[in-house]
């Protein structure tokens, strides 16, 4: 069984998250730790409860869900996974910072890929990849079918839907993904977003103002 930890980081207020399980075992999504607390806060959740950071997982790679990628590479020597449509988000992403106001250090290391019809293994649990571009070239969430939760990054959020006015982005491709990928999934199937609080898919499907028409 997977346990779900959220932490809200950077002053972009991104969600993080840390899947694990009983074994002791994590999968870190979307590391947006920006400060040093921020870093220190992650590092000691998991030092608490004991457990092992095994792989990294990106949604996608606008800079606030990757801020943290590279100290993650040096502190638990794991390499993301992420689309590979995302790849040329990834090399842009200081560039995006910078823009910002929000300079970082940019992981620049070795990368692996996922596609749709890829499956994440934690032990037995199981994550399967749905792609969902739209927000981005490359976005793609994490669903869990046996506990029915999906890690949907900047897709789709309670009462709205991810920005696609940045590069990459296009508003008819993202509202037919989330109708297509996202809707088939059941009502009861609960969305932890890359911003804001968890929803579920009957929510979304019932009242979300981008999709309810």
């Amino acid at each position: 069984m997977l346990h779900i930890k959220s932490f809200t980081f950077s002053p972009i207020q991104e969600n993080t998250y840390i899947l694990y399980n009983n074994q002791g075992k994590a999968i870190i999504i979307d590391p947006g730790c920006y400060f040093p607390a921020e870093r220190e806060t992650l590092q000691t959740f998991l030092s608490l409860n004991g457990l092992q950071a095994v792989q990294l997982l990106n949604t996608h790679c606008h800079l606030d869900h990757v801020f943290g990628n590279k100290w993650i590479h040096e502190q638990f020597n794991l390499e993301p996974y992420i689309h590979p449509n995302e790849e040329q988000v990834l090399q842009v992403a200081p560039a995006s910072g910078a823009r910002w106001g929000l300079p970082f250090d940019n992981y620049t290391g070795r990368l692996h890929f996922l596609k749709e019809g890829d499956t994440v293994y934690l032990d037995n649990d199981a994550l399967e990849i749905i792609e969902a571009p739209g927000h981005s070239p490359g976005s793609i969430c994490f669903y869990c079918r046996s506990q029915q939760f999906v890690i949907g990054g900047d897709v789709l959020f309670r009462d709205s839907i991810g920005r696609t006015d940045l590069p990459g982005g296009d508003h008819a491709t993202l509202l037919r993904n989330i109708r297509q990928k996202l809707f088939v999934l059941p009502d009861e199937t609960v969305v932890y977003p890359g911003h804001g609080p968890t929803t579920t898919i009957g929510y979304e499907k019932e009242n979300n103002p981008f999709l309810n028409n």
